[in-house]
């Protein structure tokens, strides 16, 4: 195939020789050119036009060509039009096609939590990349790596008693609003006395009345920023929830329904005995994730539903009694008349 610099040299040589149809030079009206576009003096003239003309069709080509768009926005966006039932495969795909930002791709998205059991309690937790260091997770119920390594990360002695408290604290509240499944809190240090932590609970269920199989996950991670030399914080969440749930049955046939939904929310507290970090990060995660909880019962799915009642009805359609077909007949003869 010819390439689009030899497609634009033809094209500049045709356009230069259709001025030079008369038997004689372009230039200098000489009639010696005998079918080779100019004559002798003036062959380079054109071959320097023609290469000035490709040189300009480049330069419009690259002006007229879209910029390049940011590889981690570009999969971020292919990300958002996937699946949220198949985050995991659409994930490790795009990362396979751009290694070198695999790193970021995998901090930006968040995955459906996986269950480890650790291995000194014996009490399950969940993998993220919170408390992740290499291949090895750290429990949050032993404070240890499996697999074992000597330089992972944990937290200050300080933020550790925290994060035990936030734990026995979190579990409580995973059992009182789902009444089973998994959570896991990690804490970490930022800048100063700043900290942040991630709060995490997982739901599945299977063999329900109305769900074959189903997965609930949230994402909770919030930011902690003191102020007023430790009396009071602002805090920063972010909170996303993964649902997926499939529903096998006659009526319905085989149908899956799932989705993400993230939030942000943000607020100012004072720290005394009564507001201390648990209860005001506590209320924040609850008050958001309620919110999301209404918003995708009484929103999301009652819509989806209204969407698809509309499209499928299970009525026949119209029938075509007597009343119905005398009116046709009289509309079609008074018509005749």
């Amino acid at each position: 195939k010819t390439s689009s610099s030899s497609r634009r040299i033809l094209a500049a040589r045709d356009k230069l020789a259709a001025v030079s149809s008369e038997e004689h030079c372009n230039f200098c009206n000489r009639s010696e050119y005998h079918q080779i576009w100019a004559c002798v003096e003036h062959r380079l003239a054109l071959v320097g036009r023609m290469a000035e003309m490709v040189s300009q069709g480049d330069d419009a080509a690259a002006a007229a060509a879209p910029p390049k768009r940011d590889p981690i926005e570009a999969a971020l966006s292919i990300m958002r039009r996937m699946p949220p039932n198949k985050i995991a495969h659409n994930l490790n795909a795009i990362c396979n096609l751009i290694p070198e930002h695999a790193d970021e791709l995998l901090q930006r998205v968040d995955q459906p939590l996986e269950e480890a059991k650790c291995k000194d309690t014996g009490r399950a937790y969940l993998l993220c990349d919170y408390n992740r260091d290499g291949d090895s997770h750290r429990s949050p119920w032993s404070n240890k790596y499996d697999p074992p390594i000597d330089d992972g990360f944990v937290p200050s002695e300080k933020l550790r008693r925290l994060e035990v408290e936030a734990n026995t604290l979190f579990d409580c509240y995973r059992e009182l609003y789902f009444e089973g499944g998994t959570s896991s809190v990690y804490l970490w240090e930022l800048d100063g006395d700043d900290f942040a932590g991630c709060f995490l609970i997982k739901k599945k269920v299977s063999g329900h009345e109305f769900v074959t199989e189903g997965c609930w996950d949230s994402i909770h991670v919030v930011e902690v920023n003191l102020e007023d030399n430790g009396k009071a914080a602002n805090y920063k969440l972010t909170t996303t929830v993964i649902l997926t749930m499939d529903v096998q049955k006659e009526s319905v046939g085989d149908t899956n329904l799932s989705g993400t939904l993230t939030r942000t929310a943000e607020k100012r507290s004072v720290i005394d005995a009564e507001h201390t970090h648990m209860h005001n990060m506590g209320t924040l995660i609850e008050d958001t994730e309620t919110d999301i909880r209404v918003n995708m019962d009484a929103l999301y799915i009652q819509k989806t539903r209204e969407v698809v009642n509309n499209i499928r009805s299970p009525q026949t359609g119209p029938s075509q009694g007597a009343a119905f077909t005398a009116s046709l007949n009289e509309a079609v003869k008074r018509h005749a008349r």
